[in-house]
């Protein structure tokens, strides 16, 4: 199946914001707190500077000392109160960013882990990750750095304005004109930056993939010699980061100078003609010593902002990631049908139209009726799908790659939704059932065995988190793992490096059969389970695996054709369709394409 890229979508700005802005209310006092600090700061540190014109004005006009030292030490009362609320501010800030940024990884992992299989099919694992790391981690930066610098700048606009109208009107107007020329600025490069940083973090997600992919195939990489293309690969989507990078970090860098040259401007055309004010005896030094200082004040938050554009128009198109995940359809269950034990066994609590319960005994009894499924609609993969499997039966799949083998035990599970027909499990319609309770009763044994960064205790334990040491002791003897585990460092506390880099590929597979029995099972499912494991390890999981499936319903997919001999019922699969059906001896004497398969006439592809 392709995997469909994470695309940015041209969302609303100010949606992507007001969204962010909800996960506050999970810190109201941290986020009014410090709303309120960094406010105070912004109005002490206006009140500072309006304090300059009477402190100078008083120094170099009335020269009246006692009120000169009450107005330094108005002034130093400002600056304290602007350095204790800036502290506390700051602090609450950072801690408000690191709680938000804990509250989206949160929602980001429980979101995830209730997605169906299909958005993994879609989406490449590196994608997912660059998700939760680059995108998370740009952020966080933003929300500890830009946030208080834009709640500071915009009080401190407001308050500086009305305090430059209340000095001098016609000053004002010069302000406001530049101040435009700002904004235009600020406008047009703003939206390419736009732009050019959600492409950065695009071509950042795909690297980030194709290394993911690289670094797990390094052996198929090494053994057909694909070093140079691979190289060559990775050159050509690092140029294409570089690219996009260079272009974000251009526009990014490129806000700075031009605000700060246009402060400058804007500084000197003030000072021209608030000195010719003040030679006119229009206004006071000291009131033209405030401007100038307002000026600076006015221009400074703008320019702040300007520079902190760039991460912020990154962390948008950070968010805007976030939030498509966050915005994926979850697994949908809209079963009625729970498991419930009585008596020490396993039921379906089957509910009916009039209030009242049936309890059906689960047997493990499966039925396809008439199903039809495609991964892509309009395109069949399985195609009117008859087959039935008794309680306690074996039942083996054959065929050639993508006949749909694989396919039919991932929708036994609920993996995929059918797109016509019926399931049945026990008579009833497998929709109805609760799907984690579905799933309860099957054990899953895959060609690929992922193994967690754990011990080996606690990897058998996954099959049934509330097994106990002597269950799990059980199980791997079961499966003929013990001897090999007791062997180990620790025995069945040797820690494993992730996905079992540490044992072997049999030594892994014995684990994940051990898994799987430890979960006592209804329906076993071995997708392939010894196709990795040499003929003398899989003679040496024979015993434990007939004694794994005795008493349950049995779905196995195997290329190895000698493992299917004794199944009570073959079905052969080509094209999503049964051809074939019956066991060993019935098949061999249709002499169809498993006898063929059998005698070497064919080969499975």
């Amino acid at each position: 199946m392709s995997r469909k890229k994470i695309q940015f979508k041209p969302n609303d700005p100010k949606r992507t914001l007001m969204r962010l802005f909800s996960y506050f209310k999970y810190n109201k006092v941290l986020f009014f707190g410090g709303i309120f600090s960094i406010i105070l700061s912004a109005i002490a540190r206006i009140g500072s500077n309006s304090m300059l014109s009477p402190i100078i004005d008083t120094l170099v006009v009335d020269h009246d000392r006692a009120l000169f030292i009450r107005y330094i030490m108005i002034m130093v009362g400002l600056v304290v109160t602007i350095s204790i609320s800036q502290y506390i501010g700051d602090l609450s800030m950072a801690r408000l960013a690191q709680k938000t940024i804990h509250k989206i990884r949160e929602d980001m992992f429980s979101h995830m882990e209730k997605l169906p299989i299909p958005f993994f099919d879609r989406h490449a694992h590196g994608e997912l990750m660059s998700t939760f790391t680059n995108d998370v981690d740009i952020l966080n930066q933003s929300l500890e750095q830009s946030l208080s610098q834009i709640v500071i700048s915009v009080i401190t606009v407001i308050g500086t304005f009305i305090m430059m109208v209340y000095i001098s009107p016609l000053l004002t107007s010069i302000v406001v004109f530049m101040l435009v020329v700002m904004l235009v600025s600020v406008r047009i490069i703003g939206k390419r930056s736009t732009r050019f940083f959600r492409n950065q973090q695009a071509q950042l997600a795909e690297m980030n993939g194709y290394i993911e992919e690289m670094m797990t195939g390094q052996k198929v990489v090494k053994v057909f010699n694909y070093e140079d293309r691979a190289i060559e690969e990775f050159e050509k989507r690092n140029e294409e980061l570089r690219k996009a990078s260079t272009n974000a970090a251009t526009f990014g860098v490129m806000i700075m100078p031009i605000m700060g040259n246009l402060s400058f401007i804007l500084y000197g055309l003030v000072a021209m003609v608030g000195a010719y004010f003040a030679i006119q005896g229009r206004v006071s030094v000291g009131n033209i010593a405030a401007f100038l200082q307002f000026t600076r004040s006015i221009s400074r938050p703008i320019t702040t902002v300007s520079n902190q554009l760039n991460t912020l128009f990154a962390a948008l198109a950070g968010a805007e990631r976030i939030f498509n995940i966050l915005d994926e359809e979850v697994e949908l269950d809209e079963g009625d049908v729970e498991l419930v034990e009585r008596e020490g066994k396993s039921y379906w609590k089957v509910p009916k139209e009039d209030g009242t319960y049936d309890y059906v005994a689960v047997q493990g009894h499966i039925v396809f009726d008439n199903v039809d499924f495609g991964y892509v609609k309009g395109k069949k993969t399985l195609k009117n799908i008859n087959l039935y499997a008794k309680p306690g039966q074996k039942i083996a799949f054959v065929g050639s790659t993508g006949a749909g083998k694989t396919t039919i035990t991932n929708l036994i599970n609920r993996f995929y939704e059918i797109d016509e027909g019926t399931i049945y499990y026990d008579g009833i319609d497998i929709r109805r059932i609760k799907k984690h309770d579905l799933r309860s009763t099957m054990s899953i044994v895959l060609q690929d065995v992922h193994l967690f960064e754990g011990t080996v205790g606690d990897n058998i334990r996954y099959g049934r988190l509330d097994a106990t040491d002597e269950e799990i002791i059980e199980a791997a003897k079961l499966a003929n793992a013990h001897y090999f585990i007791k062997n180990l460092p620790q025995g069945y506390d040797t820690m494993l490096s992730v996905d079992g880099g540490n044992l072997s590929q049999g030594e892994r597979q014995l684990l994940s059969i051990a898994r799987a029995a430890v979960a006592n099972p209804t329906i076993l499912i071995l997708d392939e389970a010894t196709s990795s494991i040499d003929t003398r390890t899989e003679k040496l999981i024979a015993e434990g695996m007939d004694k794994l499936m005795e008493g349950r319903t049995t779905f196995v997919i195997a290329h190895r054709l000698s493992t299917v001999r004794d199944s009570d019922a073959i079905i052969v699969l080509e094209k999503g369709e049964i051809i074939e059906r019956g066991d060993h001896e019935d098949l061999m004497n249709q002499k169809g394409r498993y006898y063929a398969l059998n005698t070497g006439a064919i080969e499975l592809e």
